[in-house]
């Protein structure tokens, strides 16, 4: 099967669709199908390049607009699309993504279409009332969509009107990334001697819905390190309240680093927080990764796929939005019993290395093509 999907950005560009979309366009080539990519440059300049061995197209991009690139060109790239020789039998949207929405439905194509729906916009109220008619649009056309959980679908108020399109493949990671290999328990070791009491790792950017600021309020009830990987606007004010309150030698903030490291850190830490505070953190796949490595994870309720990724006594703990005293004891909880920490270490790591694979998402995404494809015939 030949399938073009459209994004923001790809490969090497950061961003958590970008890297769910490269899993899945590698996972899909890997069993056989014929994957492109169509996404806007980073640049005002046109370029086709091969990544993975798959071909990418980057439109040229004008300006963008609260991360969202404009690429005047996608319409009618679609449209070329839509008209080649090998035209593709399905076209996969990423959403959000106002302007390749935009551009699909102005091409009037009508190649069968899945949407991946990743996330509802919560903050950026402006852009989200303007860009809610459209999407709206949009999801009532595509002839499928896919959501990572049930949560998302249940909760969300574009979702669950049109549950009966709506179908589930969880996320997928590379889990061989987080064996337990000799050099990944070694640098592991290394990490772990820089640290006298436990560790609690946090990974991700460092924004308002990631609850960092939550994390570090629980930590003056937990006697524990914290290790917070990644950049954002909000580190100063996460530094400065460190100082304040007196924890900053508990506190290690580090660059994003790359996998082999993360990997290590995984391993290294004893317990693995996600206290977000926001619908916009959809899912959580960082969750996934700490139990590839047998770490267990505390994270919220959210009403979105982040208690899916972590199962409550299954895999973790999870615990209410924003409580940094409930977030503590949870953390406290999991630090004190080892009984119960060995149990969710195990529910932690056979989990994600049964559900949540990049071969088992492929193949159910695959399926979805199929149905999308059948639905037009």
């Amino acid at each position: 099967m030949r399938i073009t999907m459209i994004n923001k950005y790809y490969h090497p560009h950061l961003g958590g669709i970008e890297h769910h979309m490269r899993d899945l366009a590698r996972g899909l080539s890997a069993q056989g199908e014929d994957v492109r990519i169509l996404v806007s440059n980073e640049s005002r300049q046109h370029a086709l390049d091969t990544v993975d061995g798959l071909a990418v197209e980057r439109l040229s991009r004008t300006l963008a607009y609260s991360s969202t690139p404009v690429a005047p060109s996608m319409r009618r790239a679609i449209l070329a699309e839509a008209t080649r020789e090998d035209a593709p039998d399905v076209l996969h949207l990423h959403s959000p993504y106002p302007w390749g929405e935009v551009a699909w439905l102005r091409s009037r194509t009508e190649l069968p279409t899945v949407l991946t729906y990743h996330s509802d916009i919560v903050r950026q109220r402006l852009l989200g009332s303007a860009y809610r008619p459209i999407l709206e649009r949009v999801l009532d056309r595509v002839d499928v969509i896919i959501a990572a959980s049930p949560n998302l679908v249940e909760h969300s108020e574009l979702l669950a009107p049109r549950a009966d399109k709506c179908r589930v493949v969880p996320f997928g990671i590379d889990v061989s990334l987080f064996d337990d290999t000799p050099q990944t328990t070694a640098r592991a070791e290394k990490l772990r001697a820089d640290h006298e009491r436990p560790v609690v790792l946090f990974v991700g950017r460092l924004v308002y819905y990631k609850g960092a600021d939550v994390l570090l309020r629980a930590m003056k009830q937990v006697n524990a390190d914290v290790v917070l990987i990644g950049r954002g606007p909000m580190e100063a004010q996460l530094r400065e309240y460190a100082v304040a309150h007196g924890i900053s030698n508990r506190v290690t903030f580090l660059p994003p680093c790359d996998d082999a490291e993360l990997a290590a850190w995984y391993h290294a830490a004893d317990v693995f927080a996600l206290p977000s505070v926001a619908r916009s953190e959809a899912f959580g796949l960082v969750q996934i990764e700490a139990h590839a490595s047998g770490t267990p994870v505390v994270s919220t309720d959210l009403p979105t796929g982040v208690p899916f990724a972590n199962l409550h006594d299954v895999t973790g703990l999870t615990v209410p939005v924003g409580d940094s005293d409930a977030l503590a004891a949870a953390l406290n909880r999991l630090l004190t019993d080892g009984e119960l920490y060995a149990r969710l270490s195990a529910g932690a790591r056979e989990r994600a290395r049964r559900d949540f694979t990049i071969p088992r998402m492929a193949s159910e995404t695959a399926a979805v093509y199929a149905e999308a494809v059948e639905s037009r015939a």
